[in-house]
């Protein structure tokens, strides 16, 4: 799916720090469909060990229902590589992530799958957390111009042109090679010299 803009009702989450296991434990690594995952997000935080919602988790406030940006602390979705983490976010209905840091890996699995990472400095996160707890606020992301709009504000945010092609163009590890390297590939290709000849004989067999 190309992806030049996301535009949507922030949630705001006051954590730094949040790994990928409190993002969706490991016991439901074992899930292979992305479809459903989303009621595991943050499970820890929202359910007790009966499975019964504790309540009061800023993902279950009625006033961020149908909220699609999700702005946190720094360090984001630092851990392990498992990419049920993205998975989950999607599925609850997050498209962006704002925040000024992101794990590594999960920023590469962010891009892989179509969820948008944007960072910017570490002051304007929190003025759009302290703003999205007191009222609902809508943020705009364009990738194309690399904007963050809110309440009238601009803000230019970082984001790598490699990740920005890949959300621009829709595509996956194999659409982002050939996009990157065909001519390379190609030039590869037409240098390669055969190894092997075969020598084809006709025999008369009658």
């Amino acid at each position: 799916m190309k992806i030049t803009f996301v535009e949507g009702k922030v949630i705001p989450l006051q954590a730094d720090n949040v790994d990928t296991d409190q993002i969706i434990p490991a016991q439901f690594l074992k899930l292979s469909k992305r479809e459903g995952l989303g009621k595991y997000l943050f499970y820890r935080l929202r359910y007790d060990e009966q499975g019964r919602p504790k309540g009061g988790f800023i993902l279950d406030d009625p006033r961020y229902s149908g909220a699609s940006i999700l702005v946190t602390g720094r360090n984001f979705g630092i851990g392990s590589s498992r990419e049920h983490a993205v998975w989950a976010l999607l599925d609850f209905g997050i498209k962006a992530v704002i925040s000024s840091s992101f794990g590594d890996i999960f920023y590469e699995n962010a891009a892989k799958n179509g969820l948008v990472c944007v960072k910017i400095e570490e002051n304007v996160v929190k003025e759009i957390i302290e703003k999205a707890l007191n009222t609902q606020l809508y943020v705009k992301i364009d990738l194309e111009k690399r904007i963050l709009s809110y309440m009238g504000k601009n803000v230019n945010f970082e984001i790598e042109e490699s990740v920005r092609k890949r959300l621009m163009l829709g595509l996956d590890d194999i659409g982002f090679t050939l996009e990157t390297y065909e001519d390379a590939i190609r030039k590869f290709e037409e240098g390669l010299k055969p190894y092997i000849k075969i020598r084809k004989e006709w025999k008369y067999c009658g």
